[in-house]
C-alpha cells in the first residue's frame, strides 16, 4: 500500500509492505499531482532492474535508490544491516508496488 501524506504545503509518499513495514519513501513535492506521478513512475520502473541503485553508506549499512529512466531518484529505502536485507527490501518493491493502491493519510 502507498501512503500519501500531506506536510504542511507539500506532499510526500511512502510504499508499505504487508506486514506494515515502510520499504520505500519519496521525496517531498510541491503537489498531490506530482506525488501521484511520482507514485505511477514507483510502479513502472520498480521491474526494470537498471533503475536501482544498491549503496553503502559511511556507517556500513546498506539501502538503495529507485531511479526513473531519467536517472531521477524517486524513492530511498531504509538503512539495512546487511547486503542480503537490501536485496530483500528490493524484492519487496518489485512485489508490492505495481498493484498497490494509494491512502491518503493525515
Amino acid at each position: 500500500m502507498f501512503e500519501l501524506k500531506k506536510k504542511g504545503d507539500q506532499y510526500h509518499f511512502v510504499l508499505k509492505a504487508g506486514n506494515g513495514q515502510v520499504i520505500l519513501s519519496s521525496q517531498m513535492y510541491a503537489s498531490k499531482a506530482s506525488a501521484m506521478n511520482g507514485i505511477e513512475s514507483v510502479q513502472k520502473n520498480c521491474s526494470n532492474d537498471k533503475c536501482w541503485e544498491k549503496n553503502t553508506a559511511k556507517n556500513g549499512k546498506f539501502y538503495f535508490n529507485l531511479k526513473s529512466t531519467n536517472s531521477q531518484i524517486i524513492g530511498t529505502s531504509q538503512m539495512y544491516a546487511s547486503e542480503s536485507g537490501m536485496k530483500n527490501g528490493i524484492d519487496s518493491v518489485k512485489k508490492n508496488a505495481p498493484g498497490a493502491g494509494v491512502k491518503e493519510v493525515s
